[in-house]
C-alpha cells in the first residue's frame, strides 16, 4: 500500500522507564528531581510530550509512591518549559511465578499486582494530561515474570482514565492489543479520538522488522492519532520508519540508552537526533500547544498557580 507520511510530527520523550537500567549509565535519572530536570531539558531539545515514570531515589528501582509523582509534576509544571505531561498507569500488574514446577504460590520478587484504583491513584492525585494504558497481558524477556492486564482491568482503568479527563496513550505491543483497543472504543471505555503507541521489539511481544510494523499501523483506525519507537539499536531507525508511516516518534532513555557506539546518551541528545531526522526527512516539529489541539488534551496549572 502506499506511505502518506507525516510532515506534522510530535516527539515523545520516554525519561526513566521501569526497567533494570539505573545502573548501566549515569544518565539515567532517579530521584523526583533528576526526572523532572531530564523531562525538561528533552522539551528544551524539541519533545512535546515526556513520558515518566518513578524510582527510588537511592536505589532507582521503579516504584508507585504517589509523593513522587507528586513531586515529578510539579516540577515539571513549575519549569519555564511548556511540555505535555504523560505518566505511566502500568505499574502494579505484576506477576513472577515460582519454579515452572510449583509456579504457586508466586514469587514475592518481582511481583506486584493491584486493583485499578490503586494503580490509578497517582493520576487521579496528578490529574497528567495523558496517562499510559498497556493494553494486553505479554510474556516479557525475564523467565517467568507476565505483565498482567485483564480484559476487566483494562476496562476499569480505561473508564477512570475517560471519567477524569485524562487522554490514554494505548500501548500495544503485539495486535491483539490493538484488537482489543478498538473493543474499548466499541464499548465506550475510550473515546473514538484513541492515541496508540506502537511498542516494538520488546520481547516477547511485536518484533520490530518492518513487515510486523507495517501490520501493526494497517491495524490503527484512519481516525486515530499514533506514535512508535523500537528498542536500542534501532531506536532512531524507527523514527524515520514512524514519520514515513505516517505517525509520530518516541525516544529515550526508557528504550535506549546509546546515542552511538560506546557513547552513552542523555534524554536531551537522543530527542536533538530525532529532531534532526524529522527535520531532514522535510517534516516540521510540531510544539505542545499543537500537541494539545490534535489530541483534544487538557492542561492543569501548577498546584501552587
Amino acid at each position: 500500500m502506499p506511505l502518506t507520511m507525516n510532515r506534522e510530527v510530535f516527539i515523545t520523550c520516554a525519561v526513566t522507564g521501569s526497567g533494570s537500567t539505573q545502573d548501566r549509565s549515569p544518565h539515567v535519572p532517579r530521584s523526583p528531581e533528576q526526572i523532572a530536570n531530564s523531562a525538561i531539558d528533552a522539551a528544551r531539545a524539541g519533545a512535546a510530550i515526556v513520558h515518566c515514570h518513578v524510582r527510588d531515589p537511592e536505589t532507582g528501582t521503579p516504584r508507585r509512591d504517589v509523593a513522587l509523582y507528586r513531586e515529578v509534576t510539579e516540577r515539571i509544571r513549575e519549569a519555564e518549559v511548556d511540555v505535555v505531561l504523560n505518566l505511566t498507569a502500568g505499574m502494579g500488574g505484576d506477576i513472577t511465578f515460582g519454579s515452572t514446577e510449583k509456579p504457586l504460590p508466586l514469587n514475592p520478587v518481582g511481583t506486584d499486582m493491584v486493583g485499578a484504583s490503586e494503580r490509578m491513584k497517582h493520576i487521579l492525585e496528578c490529574l497528567p494530561e495523558m496517562c499510559t494504558l498497556d493494553c494486553g497481558t505479554m510474556n516479557f524477556a525475564e523467565a517467568d515474570y507476565v505483565m498482567t492486564n485483564t480484559p476487566g482491568m483494562l476496562r476499569a482503568m480505561g473508564g477512570m482514565m475517560t471519567q477524569l479527563g485524562v487522554k490514554p496513550e494505548i500501548e500495544a505491543f503485539d495486535t491483539g492489543h490493538l484488537w482489543f483497543a478498538k473493543e474499548l472504543v466499541k464499548e465506550g471505555v475510550l473515546a473514538p479520538d484513541a492515541l496508540v503507541q506502537l511498542c516494538m521489539g520488546v520481547p516477547w511481544g511485536a518484533p520490530d522488522d518492518l513487515n510486523t510494523f507495517m501490520a501493526m499501523v494497517n491495524n490503527v483506525p484512519a481516525d486515530w492519532n499514533w506514535s512508535a519507537f523500537a528498542l536500542g539499536r534501532n531506536q532512531m531507525a524507527y523514527v524515520a520508519a514512524a514519520v514515513l508511516a505516517g505517525g509520530n516518534v518516541r525516544v529515550g532513555l526508557e528504550d535506549n540508552l546509546w546515542l552511538g557506539k560506546g557513547e552513552l546518551a542523555t534524554n536531551a541528545q537522543l530527542v536533538e537526533r530525532a529532531v534532526t531526522i524529522v527535520e531532514n526527512m522535510g517534516a516540521r516539529v510540531i510544539g505542545p500547544q499543537e500537541v494539545r489541539e490534535r489530541l483534544n488534551l487538557t492542561k492543569r496549572a501548577p498546584a501552587s498557580a
